[in-house]
């Protein structure tokens, strides 16, 4: 019998995939979301429980927070800074 790896999913999609089963049906939401529906029938009961998380959950705090938007800021201003200097390169040599 083949195993499936373990796969991990966010807060945020757990509780999208209980609302979606809440309306349609657990076995109808499984397979539209890929999901084996024992692991979505657990999903429910947790909710119901109020004791759905997500992966990793943990508390976050504001300085995690704002670290965070950070580094994707930095990361986001270095992408642009990487096509600038090839848009320039580009314009330079076409100038010649």
């Amino acid at each position: 019998m083949k195993r499936i790896p373990k796969r991990e999913y966010t807060a945020e999609f757990k509780e999208q995939a209980v609302k979606h089963a809440q309306a349609v049906g657990i076995a109808v939401a499984a397979r539209a979301l890929g999901l084996v529906e024992q692991t979505l029938r657990n999903w429910v009961k947790a909710a119901e429980a109020g004791k759905l998380v997500g992966a990793g959950a943990k508390p976050v705090t504001p300085e995690q927070m704002e670290l965070s938007r950070l580094r994707a800021e930095n990361a986001r201003l270095k992408m642009h800074v990487d096509i600038l200097k090839k848009a320039t390169a580009y314009f330079a040599k076409d100038a010649l």
